[in-house]
């Protein structure tokens, strides 16, 4: 299977031309495997399949955990990108809304 890689590729970019951005890499993805990672919602909810990445410390060593999001985690996660910290009802219907709206 072919597979292209975007390292932060949304770099520099924001709102609508994020989207923009998002939904042409879910075309690309309609014949290949596309691997990107970003910290736009914009790019996030447009994928088919989300993973998070976050890394822990140990004491003597750090390491890096991969999480695939399903549903409900993507809706917070997608959430989590857009409102920062506090996540509200509000947050959390408009990541929902978005991820609806990358499925058409």
């Amino acid at each position: 299977v072919p597979t292209l890689v975007f390292d932060e590729v949304d770099v520099g970019i924001g709102g609508g031309i994020a989207e923009v951005v998002g939904s042409h890499l879910r075309k690309l993805a309609s014949t290949q495997q596309v691997i990107c990672i970003t910290h736009l919602p914009q790019v996030a909810a447009q994928a088919h399949q989300q993973l998070q990445v976050s890394k822990k410390h140990g004491k003597d060593s750090t390491h890096i955990e991969l999480t695939e999001l399903i549903a409900e985690q993507r809706i917070e996660e997608i959430a989590r990108m857009l409102g920062g910290v506090t996540l509200t009802d509000k947050t959390r219907s408009h990541a929902q809304e978005m991820l609806e709206q990358a499925q058409n």
